[in-house]
Order: C-alpha cells, then structure tokens, then sequence
C-alpha cells in the first residue's frame, strides 16, 4: 500500500517529523492543514513551511470552510486535536448535528469523503473521561463514529517517560483502521486480549505487562445522538473496539528508564532566563496557599492548592510543557543550572529537546514566547517515530 499522508492541525510538523524519522518511505505527505484562530501572523504554519516547503498542499485555512473533496487522496490520516465538547443533537430536516467549532466532526467528514485506510490521532488523556457529568460520552460518541464508517479502532493512553524519554506527558493514542484491510483480517485471527496485551499495533510498540482483567461490553446503540444523550461507561487507558464490542483495560506499561531533564540542558545559557528579583514571586506561585474568593452568585468560599517542587529536579523527566510554558505560571518549568547553580527557567531549545524536535526547529522567525507555545501544543516525536515503524510493517503488508 501506498504511504500516502494527510496531516490535520500539523501545528509545527510533529507528526511529519516522526514519521519521517521512522523510515525516510514516509515522505509523500499529500495534504496538511494548519490554522490558529484568531492570529494575523500564523507562526505554527510558517515554520512548517519552513522546514517542508510552501506549496498548495500545505493549506492556512480553517478546515470548517475546506471542500473535504479538494483534499488528495490518502491512506492515513494523523492529526492531534483538541478536547471539545462532542455532544450532538437532532436537528428536524438537517438529521444530526454536532457543537459548531468541534474539530472532531471535521476529522470524520474527512474520513466519510475520503475513506483513509489507517487513522492516527492524538489527544489529550482525559478524552477518555469527558465530560465529567456523564463519564465517557465524548469518546464513546467517536467510536461510535468510527464504527458507523467501517473502522475498528485501539487505543491507549501513553506516558512519554515511561518508554525512555525526557517528558511526563500523558496523550491517548487512537489507532484505527478500515474493516476492509488485510491487517483488519490478520486481527480478526486473533481475540482481543492478544490484541491489547502482545500482537496489537500499540502492544507491538509500547510493550505492557500482561493485563487479565480485561472488561468486555457490547456496543449498542441506535444513533449518535443516543450515544450523546445517553452512553456512559469508564474506559480504561487501553482498548480496541470493534465488530458491535470493546474491550478495555488498565494496562501498565514495561517500564524504560527515561533520559531526565540534565539530560537535555544547554550549557552557557543567557541571563534572561534567571529569576533574579522575580524569585519571590516564584516561590508564591509554586507554593502551598489557601485564599478566599466570593463567588459569581456571592457565596464566600477558599481556594487552595498544595505545593508544587520547587525548582524542578533536573535528575527527573520534564513535566509536560504546556502553551503557558513562556509565562510568570505555576505550571511552567523552574531548574537549577548546573553551571551556574541559579535557578533559571527552560530555553527554547530545551523544551524543543523535551519534546524530540531538533534544536532551533521553531526559530523561523516567530517572537520566543510563541516558540513557547507550539512546544506545548506539539506531541513527543520520538513517540510517533516508534508507531511510524510499526505502521511501515503495517503497510507493507496491505
């Protein structure tokens, strides 16, 4: 089968970078689309021309507004997207309809127009538990999806430190492939146990220790508006739906001693990136604190949140980098360097490094604090070039 690649929500070009890194057959990437709302300069969109070229394959435009039929034909589909709101409602004479702005329903027109033969998504972990109120719904509203368009799918929640890199961040992955591929056959022989615990696509790539308590239900419905109004169900961080069925399981993972953030640090950093004066500010930030606020509605209640490490130990893997990572936040990286032994916080080229991009691969010209902010939207490449491999036997049998 042809390795043929569409790339939603490219962002920076992580998932490009670690497929090409997987096997140099990873190259005809036929349509990407990149779009930030709400920005004049698109930056996450420049850089990736930068470093793949600017041609009319390569689209700046909201995916809502694209003719899904102008897209070129592919046999996998890959995109990481965003946690939204995927209820949907009935609409009289339009049929069915999901929230405007939710990013899923553009992926499955995709998938309806183009019939891609493989899927690879990424998203954040808590999809499997969304939304609060009704535990579930929002995944089981994309398998249903996925399930009404011919596919099965796998998926499993992955920590990047737990398989040897240098970040903490937990992402489920959402393989799924068509009813009509030779791998769907090969899978059929086997029951969904082996699946999950040794012969799956993610089993092959993340090994796990052997998982016995595996829950199986039967997945029945009558549309995807019964799934939005009425399923329910507690996933576990792996499972593989398919033929009206899923089954599910708390895996844990065979566990690879990952690099730490010392690992990764550059040597000689610019004074920029030391506290200094703002160390009191800091330490407030990162500490343990009860505060009273009024509520919209006037009721007087306390905020409080405990301690967080204060700075980061550098002889542990990164926290995960989040947009806010340029930011005076809680949440963003505090180290000690070893050169220097002042407390300073990460470079550009570090959170690069933290999350398997060359160094400078986001020095295209954007302002630093947005170089920032595409590391924290970007998934760990090193992690799409371990299932890039498991994808290339993949293709080569079809």
């Amino acid at each position: 089968m042809k390795k043929t690649v569409c790339e939603l929500f490219a962002g920076v070009g992580g998932f490009r970078l670690g497929l090409k890194k997987a096997s140099d057959e990873w190259r005809k990437f036929v349509w990407a689309n990149q779009w930030e709302p709400g920005k004049k300069v698109q930056h996450a969109f420049n850089c990736y021309c930068h470093h793949f070229g600017k041609n009319d394959s390569h689209v700046n435009r909201d995916i809502a507004e694209i003719d899904k039929n102008d897209i070129f034909d592919h046999n996998l589909l890959v995109g990481g997207f965003p946690c939204q709101d995927y209820s949907v409602a009935r609409t009289g004479a339009q049929g069915i309809t999901g929230v405007k702005g939710v990013l899923w329903w553009q992926i499955r027109e995709i998938l309806e127009v183009k019939q891609a033969n493989f899927v690879l998504l990424e998203n954040v972990d808590r999809l499997i538990k969304s939304p609060a109120k009704q535990r579930g719904r929002d995944f089981g509203v994309m398998l249903a999806c996925f399930n009404d368009l011919g596919y099965s799918v796998e998926w499993r929640v992955i920590n990047a430190a737990e398989y040897g890199f240098v970040q903490r961040r937990r992402r489920i992955f959402i393989f799924a492939y068509k009813n009509t591929t030779r791998y769907f056959k090969e899978m059929s022989k086997l029951t969904n146990s082996d699946i999950i615990n040794k012969n799956g696509f993610f089993a092959t790539t993340f090994p796990i220790e052997k998982c016995e308590d595996i829950k199986v239900e039967e997945f029945k419905y009558g549309d995807i508006v019964d799934v939005s109004d009425n399923f329910k169900y507690e996933f576990c961080n792996s499972g593989i739906m398919r033929n009206g069925e899923f089954s599910t399981c708390k895996t844990t993972p065979e566990f690879i001693n990952p690099l730490n953030i010392k690992d990764i640090m550059e040597k000689h950093v610019d004074e920029k990136y030391y506290l200094g004066e703002e160390l009191s500010k800091w330490e407030y930030l990162k500490g343990a604190k009860k505060i009273q606020r009024l509520s919209k509605t006037g009721h007087s209640y306390t905020f409080s949140e405990g301690a967080i490490a204060f700075p980061d130990s550098i002889d542990k893997p990164a926290r995960t980098i989040l947009t806010s990572e340029s930011s005076v936040n809680r949440s963003t990286h505090v180290i000690r360097d070893i050169e220097t032994n002042q407390l300073r916080l990460l470079t550009p080229i570090e959170a690069e490094r933290i999350q398997g991009f060359a160094d400078n691969w986001t020095n295209t010209g954007m302002p630093e604090k947005f170089r920032y902010f595409c590391m924290g939207n970007a998934l760990v490449v090193d992690l799409v070039e371990k299932m890039g491999k498991t994808l290339n036997t993949i293709f080569d049998m079809e």
